[in-house]
């Protein structure tokens, strides 16, 4: 190894290594090592003398100098580099036209017009004839993406690989087509391959994402199961909210009665009181009326909690209600379970029974519910009016007889009061 080839090495490294943007993950260092053994490669199998050894060498290291500076023509920032390196070296011009040269043709759209621009083009495109190719080329992708200048998936990579290694790329040196070209059309093979895989594998995947699709449209299982779920469902919520709005109607009439035990009933005592009597004893009717209503809303059935196995034989009992079985053992009631389990209209009819008569159930609810509500409200109204009326024609009159009675009692006290004055 020549000296300048050494300086060279060691300008490149501290060059890429100091200026070279951390985003060129493919054309660093690393591809100007892989194309410079690929030249020597090159040279060592082919009769090159050593002056032109020690061009495409330079060559080689200096190429993708550019990339230091600029992405888009960084061959010809390269030559600028690797000519102010050269005269810096002392070299003549007649190497560094040569060097510059043969980095010139390593531009991929120009075909390379001289034999050394025929090795260094080869030793630079040699990884599509080597085992390091799949490698290669997805750091390439992926420097592509994270600098954003192409996104590709990657099915679309394996794609434009096909497309440059069928289309775009050939070797030109005899060694090269000897040696590499196998290996490429290897490589090439298994894109195809891959492609073939792929586009196998999303037929299948749209295949069957079409057949689970029209299934879930056609098959009316989905559908009648859906429709007993949404309907249970429903029929529950509903005799929820039943059951809570009783459980209101409870509470509030409850301390109602309280209220008006505590504060009313201790009043009615007295004469004066009488008046309220009647819309007291309404008050407390329709609360009381309200309450007994609200616990028939919500108190519960008791069923026999039984079947024979005739009546399962027969498709009588509904399993699906605890009160049809609850007092049954348990190995009666898996057995009647496992035979629910083996007809299917069987077990559609059982759903059908149970959200029957659960809608009965909700219907006599709300139906008793409506009668309370009504009754409470009627009940409140009538109250208050019951006590206006009788505030308005009760009360004035007790109260101007109280006055009078307490006028004459006045005159009477002093009556009696002048009296004892006198006679003492």
């Amino acid at each position: 190894m020549s000296k300048l080839i050494k300086k060279a090495e060691d300008f490149v490294f501290n060059l890429f290594k100091n200026e070279l943007d951390q985003n060129f993950i493919y054309h660093n260092y690393t591809h100007t090592e892989r194309v410079l053994r690929s030249t020597r490669e090159i040279i060592k199998n082919t009769d090159v003398s050593k002056k032109d050894a020690e061009t495409l060498e330079l060559a080689a290291l200096l190429h993708d100098t550019g990339y230091t500076k600029t992405r888009e023509g960084h061959e010809e920032e390269s030559v600028k580099i690797a000519t102010a390196f050269l005269k810096d070296q002392g070299a003549d011009d007649k190497t560094i036209e040569a060097v510059t040269s043969c980095i010139m043709a390593t531009k991929f759209k120009d075909s390379p017009k001289t034999e050394l621009g025929k090795i260094i083009r080869d030793a630079d495109s040699s990884h599509f004839g080597k085992k390091y190719f799949n490698e290669a080329s997805e750091f390439l992708r992926k420097e592509l993406e994270i600098q954003g200048i192409a996104k590709y998936t990657p099915s679309e990579w394996v794609n434009e690989n096909i497309k440059v290694l069928t289309q775009k790329h050939e070797f030109y040196t005899d060694y090269a087509l000897k040696n590499w070209q196998p290996r490429k059309e290897k490589n090439l093979s298994k894109l195809i391959k891959t492609k073939k895989k792929r586009k196998r594998k999303l037929k299948k995947e749209e295949l069957k994402a079409k057949y689970k699709a029209q299934y879930k449209n056609e098959s009316p299982e989905r559908g009648i199961q859906t429709f007993y779920r949404v309907a249970l469902r429903n029929h529950i919520k509903l005799s929820d909210i039943a059951d809570t709005k009783a459980n209101i109607l409870l509470s509030v009439n409850a301390i109602i009665i309280s209220l008006v035990l505590s504060n009313l009933i201790s009043k009615l005592d007295s004469p004066s009181n009488s008046y309220l009597i009647y819309p007291t004893l309404i008050f407390v009717v329709s609360s009381v009326i309200s309450m007994i209503l609200s616990i028939i809303a919500t108190r519960p059935n008791v069923t026999s909690g039984e079947f024979t196995k005739e009546d399962v034989e027969q498709k009588r009992v509904n399993l699906t209600f605890f009160g049809n079985f609850h007092k049954m053992k348990l190995e009666e009631y898996q057995w009647a379970i496992t035979e629910l389990l083996k007809d299917k209209n069987y077990v559609y009819s059982s759903l059908t029974k149970d959200l029957y008569f659960l809608g009965k159930v909700l219907d006599r609810k709300y139906r008793i519910l409506r009668t309370t509500y009504t009754i409470f409200m009627l009940g409140m109204v009538i109250s208050v009016i019951a006590f206006i009326i009788s505030f308005k024609v009760h009360r004035p009159k007790d109260d101007l007889k109280d006055i009078i009675g307490f006028e004459t009692q006045q005159k009477n006290d002093t009556k009696s009061l002048l009296e004892t004055d006198y006679m003492v």
